[in-house]
């Protein structure tokens, strides 16, 4: 079983990469119309992205910017758990747990980070990013979506903490905290539900915001109504 799920990842993460090759996302005028769709779904600028596209790290330069890729993020996985868990009967876990219950309590989790980073953001000032336009690919494969939800989860615990460091605000930095540890627990639930170690290491690794954007890139497909 362990197999087959560490496989099942691993062809999603294939997947993505053959999407961004496709897309002309690294090359071409292609860059610079996925820049346009993420610049809209809430990174800064079309230069910013398209940078990032290419690896180039980019320092954040305030709290508001950070905030805002951490909602960006959150706003992702509302959308994935609040449009997809209606379709699936998921049934139990390992432990007779209702694995439906336990994705619901995710799902609200999510909710409120877009609500306290939201709402964080407007008390700094700042204009909060919208919601994008997303499209994750699971279809009616319940396996998929339990999948990329375990690599979402994984994906939003290494992004808090390669972005931690650029937040200036001791206020801000442990709300960052109290959100990551949350989603720490979702992802090791995830990993669990899909037959991997739920602590894979004894320390986290950060992910940088063009690694992040690498992998979630292809799940946003511009603005406008979320499609399963």
């Amino acid at each position: 079983m362990q197999r087959a799920h560490e496989a099942l990842l691993e062809a999603i993460f294939a997947e993505r990469d053959r999407i961004m090759s496709r897309r002309g996302f690294l090359a071409g005028g292609g860059k610079l119309a996925a820049a346009g769709a993420l610049a809209a779904a809430g990174l800064p600028t079309i230069e910013r992205v398209a940078a990032l596209a290419q690896g180039t790290p980019i320092p954040f330069t305030s709290d508001v910017e950070v905030l805002n890729y951490a909602l960006t993020l959150e706003h992702l996985e509302y959308a994935f758990y609040r449009d997809g868990i209606g379709k699936f009967n998921f049934g139990t876990g390992p432990f007779k747990d209702n694995i439906g219950t336990y994705l619901m309590a995710i799902r609200d989790d999510e909710k409120a980070h877009v609500d306290g980073l939201t709402k964080a953001i407007q008390g700094l000032g700042g204009a909060p990013v919208a919601e994008a336009k997303y499209d994750f690919g699971y279809g009616t494969d319940e396996e998929k979506f339990l999948a990329t939800a375990q690599a979402l989860e994984n994906t939003g615990v290494s992004a808090y903490d390669g972005a931690g460091q650029y937040i200036s605000s001791q206020a801000l930095l442990t709300v960052a905290g109290q959100i990551v540890a949350v989603e720490a627990r979702h992802a090791s639930y995830l990993n669990l539900l899909n037959g991997t170690l739920p602590f894979p290491a004894p320390f986290e690794t950060p992910a940088t915001e063009a690694e992040v954007l690498k992998i979630v890139a292809p799940f946003i497909a511009g603005t406008g109504t979320p499609t399963a």
